[in-house]
């Protein structure tokens, strides 16, 4: 009893500090401090994000415990450290509700914050999972892989749409090395950024999307044996599409409706706005285009470009 009553009384100090610590850290402007917090299905790729971003100089946290999170922040600004990045995933229990008044608090004291969830397909977790032969952080004797894969889906629910999604479905490491750099060069924090992926049809829509047009109308390269084993950002298939009056009209559209709506959704306080641009394969004519659109908007826009097929072979 009095062990318990010792236990209770030590977690009720440890509280009382965290309180005392956060509390100075809400009033003081953290200015030059630029924070990523990373979170997401395990086995979605969230240790090759956080280990990009130690090579590219943050100074990196993994499994922080959301209560502690402005505690961090606080005592590393005060040691000058400029870039963070922290990765908070379902070990955090319940607290993870949490993130979202932390991230306001952050950002209202000045950090340059940003927020990656990363999440992938059940088929392809429970692939990852077999050919890693690791255990799920929240397995346990009476839970099954997919039922522990589908409880922490579930828990990180609340949090999956504050911040930029990625699919990694199907993503090879150097894949999401290189989006995951793209992000970083994009300097988060500074309004909304237009994002044009490529992808195929035949692998599935990727589910970050928030516009979707379909070019599979379009005269397609793959059947010329030469530019088969090509892709839209080599000049032969680039010269073949632009040959075709069809696929001129279409980028047109597609650009005209992207400017026209644009303005709304930077209204909207968005810091992403993914338009993804699906033909067959995910090879020709979806690259080309989604190259196209990026250069048109490259003076409208802070702009990245994403190939997610070519990212997974």
């Amino acid at each position: 009893m009095q062990a318990a009553q010792g236990e209770i009384s030590g977690q009720l100090r440890f509280q009382g500090l965290c309180r005392g610590l956060m509390a100075p850290a809400a009033l003081i402007m953290l200015h030059g401090m630029k924070l990523i917090l990373i979170s997401g299905l395990s086995g979605s790729g969230k240790s090759v994000a956080l280990n990009l971003l130690e090579d590219s100089g943050f100074y990196c946290v993994d499994n922080l415990p959301v209560v502690m999170l402005t505690v961090l922040v606080r005592m590393l600004q005060e040691e000058g450290v400029a870039k963070v990045a922290v990765a908070i995933d379902a070990r955090a229990g319940h607290g993870i509700e949490l993130l979202a008044g932390k991230i306001e608090t952050l950002k209202a004291a000045g950090i340059n914050l940003n927020f990656l969830f990363l999440f992938s397909h059940e088929e392809t977790l429970l692939k990852r999972y077999s050919e890693s032969r690791r255990r799920h952080p929240l397995a346990t004797s009476e839970l099954t892989l997919v039922e522990a894969i589908r409880a922490e889906r579930a828990l990180l629910e609340p949090i999956s749409q504050l911040g930029h999604r990625i699919d990694t479905s199907g993503m090879k490491a150097n894949g999401l090395r290189e989006w995951i750099r793209q992000f970083i060069e994009a300097e988060p924090g500074q309004g909304l950024t237009l994002m044009f992926e490529s992808f195929g049809f035949k692998h599935g829509l990727p589910l970050e999307a928030d516009l979707v047009f379909d070019v599979r109308c379009l005269p397609n390269p793959y059947y010329d044996p030469e530019l088969r084993p090509l892709t839209g950002r080599d000049q032969p298939v680039i010269d073949f599409l632009e040959g075709e009056a069809e696929v001129r009209r279409m980028r047109e559209d597609i650009c005209r409706f992207v400017a026209s709506w644009l303005p709304n959704y930077i209204r909207d306080n968005r810091n992403y706005l993914t338009v993804a641009i699906g033909c067959t394969g995910g090879q020709h004519r979806s690259v080309y285009l989604a190259e196209w659109l990026a250069r048109e908007f490259a003076n409208r826009a802070r702009v990245l470009v994403r190939h997610r097929t070519l990212a997974c072979s």
